[in-house]
């Protein structure tokens, strides 16, 4: 993600408040080490911060809504499309089941890979891939998450989203980008949520 300008309103979650499970995880989890050292003084402002790769850790706000409507449960199984340095990826993991998490740029996946392990993230499994392909392998997932915008919903992730899924993901051309939840009913039926405009990378 570069950047993200955020017009936000409580209602557009349907709910008063963020879950207090996402918000006891990030406050357990050390952002500062997954940032670049010379960024460690900044890791929590409320901004974006760049990773290296031209790539950046998503703004704690963007993190903390976005895992609040996934609504990740312990028994989930997710995929957690953009790994970076694996900030989103430790949330997830203190959140879910197990998490599969899959990165194009190799060195942030071997980065983020020692980072998870150093911190006792066991229930992560990590591939270097094009997000758009997600998993097959694995699929059906619970729930899947995407921290870069493709311009449309990639028709894979709907695919491997489980019956009772829902898929949380920036989408749409550059300037016109929205925050999305997609549920899919029992039978096969997708749901979608707008929820507030964003500015993410795009997904490559």
């Amino acid at each position: 993600e570069i950047d993200a300008q955020v017009i936000f309103h409580w209602s557009r979650l349907g709910k008063a408040s963020l879950d207090r499970r996402v918000l006891r995880a990030m406050a357990e989890l050390p952002r500062q080490d997954f940032v670049p050292p010379d960024l460690r003084a900044y890791a929590y402002a409320d901004s974006p911060l760049p990773i290296g790769c031209g790539k950046t850790i998503s703004q704690p706000f963007i993190v903390a809504v976005m895992t609040d409507l996934l609504d990740p449960q312990p028994g989930d199984k997710l995929l957690d499309i953009g790994t970076g340095l694996g900030y989103q990826t430790a949330i997830l993991s203190r959140l879910a089941g197990h998490v599969y998490s899959v990165e194009l740029i190799e060195a942030l996946a071997l980065s983020a890979r020692q980072r998870l392990r150093q911190l006792g993230c066991n229930n992560v499994t990590q591939r270097v891939a094009n997000g758009h392909q997600g998993w097959p392998e694995e699929a059906p997932f619970d729930k899947i998450i995407v921290s870069a915008a493709p311009e449309e919903v990639p028709p894979a992730l709907l695919d491997q989203l489980a019956p009772g899924g829902r898929l949380v993901l920036p989408a749409g051309p550059a300037d016109h980008q929205q925050l999305l939840v997609i549920d899919k009913a029992g039978d096969g039926t997708l749901h979608r949520r707008d929820i507030f405009a964003v500015r993410f990378s795009l997904l490559e």
